[in-house]
């Protein structure tokens, strides 16, 4: 079991068979000293299933989210999110050499993610944050290191999945001057420039071989040795890593190090992809529909009950990502102050192709433009009655080719 109490994370083994008595007092065998704690709080029993009983409790206990009858126990499971009081337990898997594997299911314990987001933030401990592609990993990263006590450091992130593996090195360790062909000077690695901050390590699981080497001697040591140097150089960085792979089948079949993944993997986190957590719609919506119209200098237009319907029933492949662009697009093709169903376009577009319900009209006035203003854009937006920026956002959403600008 993994105890996260007001600053610290413990890893606590349960017995093969038998019973594990929690609370604040002297006679229970995990002791807790919270006040939200009740002297004799709960009891794990263990046999052919792991279960959970409230001895009556003050505050009580809750399992994923639901408050227990006391003294009727509650069979358990993997992943299992257990409150008692204000401190959070999280049933794991006992092969783990290390605090890992704690999940925060999706759907309805959404919420309970954002509760344990800042007693993680405080823990200080490593993070793996797993989900779909889009799913919203960098935000959670982001929002853990705004929690922390590192805060006030720099956040730096890197994604290891775009940067081509002849520089991954260098710009992760760094270099010294003339290391390889082209460097002129010495540079610090991105895990320098994050010293008593937050590196955040996005698709990690594309990480090389040879990098996951000499991630991992980072990780024991706290020390970085740039490429071409011979002096390490002390850091204190959080590390944060984010996957879409699953990087317990990539250890079994010899692409990732298990060595590396347990010590990035102090606790995971789960994220669920957006078709679980439409609750979240509206306010992600209105989020995306605000920072559009800020962007274009106009008010915020209202989303009409059936875009949100709309938007409710549609799969999201794309997750988080795909409904920003959803959004960005009705704003930027609106012409009304509320966003309709026929504003929203959910297909990936092919050049130049007209997205499916987006007006007609529109493309063929914005063509007529350029026409006349013999592919000025400048001028075209004048004629229209719109910003250039407006327009080449307009042209980008309708498939429209950005003419390209002759040459003598």
């Amino acid at each position: 079991m993994v105890v996260l109490g007001e600053g610290e994370v413990r890893l606590v083994p349960l017995p093969e068979r038998g019973e594990l008595r929690i609370g604040r007092g002297d006679d229970v065998d995990l002791r807790i000293d919270h006040d939200s704690v009740s002297r004799r709080h709960a009891r794990v029993r263990v046999g052919a299933d792991i279960a959970i009983e409230d001895l009556g409790s003050s505050n009580g206990t809750r399992v994923g989210g639901v408050q227990l009858i006391p003294h009727v126990a509650k069979v358990l499971a993997l992943g299992d999110m257990i409150e008692l009081g204000d401190i959070t337990v999280v049933l794991h898997g006992r092969a783990a050499p290390i605090v890992s594997g704690v999940r925060v299911p999706g759907g309805p314990s959404s919420a309970s993610l954002g509760d344990l987001v800042p007693r993680i933030a405080r823990a200080g401990i490593n993070v793996l944050v797993i989900g779909e592609t889009g799913a919203g990993k960098e935000v959670m990263a982001r929002r853990i290191h705004a929690s922390s006590q590192r805060a006030a450091g720099p956040f730096v992130a890197i994604n290891c999945g775009a940067m081509p593996e002849a520089l991954l090195e260098s710009e992760l360790f760094g270099h010294e001057a003339g290391a390889f062909t082209g460097a002129i000077g010495a540079k610090p690695g991105i895990l320098e420039t994050a010293h008593r901050g937050t590196v955040f390590l996005d698709e990690v699981g594309e990480l090389p071989m040879l990098a996951q080497v000499k991630l991992l001697r980072v990780l024991e040591d706290r020390r970085v040795q740039r490429v071409g140097g011979v002096q390490p150089r002390e850091i204190d960085v959080r590390f944060l890593a984010a996957t879409h792979r699953d990087l317990r089948a990539d250890v079994a079949n010899g692409r990732f190090r298990e060595d590396l993944y347990y010590r990035l993997s102090g606790i995971t986190l789960a994220i669920p992809p957006l078709r679980e957590r439409l609750g979240e719609l509206p306010a992600l919506v209105e989020e995306f529909a605000m920072r559009a119209a800020a962007d274009l200098g106009r008010s915020v237009p209202s989303i009409s009950a059936a875009s949100l319907a709309r938007l409710r029933e549609h799969p999201w492949p794309g997750n988080i990502r795909e409904l920003r662009n959803v959004i960005e697009r009705a704003v930027v093709l609106g012409d009304g102050s509320i966003v309709e169903p026929a504003d929203l376009v959910f297909e990936a577009l092919a050049a130049g192709e007209s997205p499916a319900g987006a007006p007609m009209d529109e493309r063929a006035r914005i063509l007529g433009a350029l026409q006349a203003c013999a592919g000025n854009q400048t001028r075209a937006a004048e004629q229209l009655g719109i910003s250039r920026k407006t327009l080449g956002l307009k042209m980008d959403a309708l498939g429209i080719a950005r003419p390209q600008k002759s040459r003598p």
